[in-house]
């Protein structure tokens, strides 16, 4: 599946795992880093998805308040 067509649990619940992949330790160098790379995607892609919400919730206040 494609980071495009995560949706925001789907994305944060991967997030959660490669979390708790790193805390747990014994990858090799190499795969924490890929791991740490993945999780700040993940991360900024729950973000994006955030504050796609917050815009609409915004819009939808404006529109009501008129």
């Amino acid at each position: 599946m494609s980071d495009e067509t995560l949706d925001y649990e789907q994305a944060r619940a991967e997030l959660v795992s490669v979390v708790e992949k790193l805390e747990v330790g014994g990858a090799s160098l190499e795969e924490s880093l890929a791991l740490w790379e993945r999780g700040e995607k993940l991360a900024d892609l729950c973000q994006a998805k955030l504050d796609g919400v917050r815009e609409r919730l915004a819009e939808v206040e404006a529109s009501e308040a008129q």
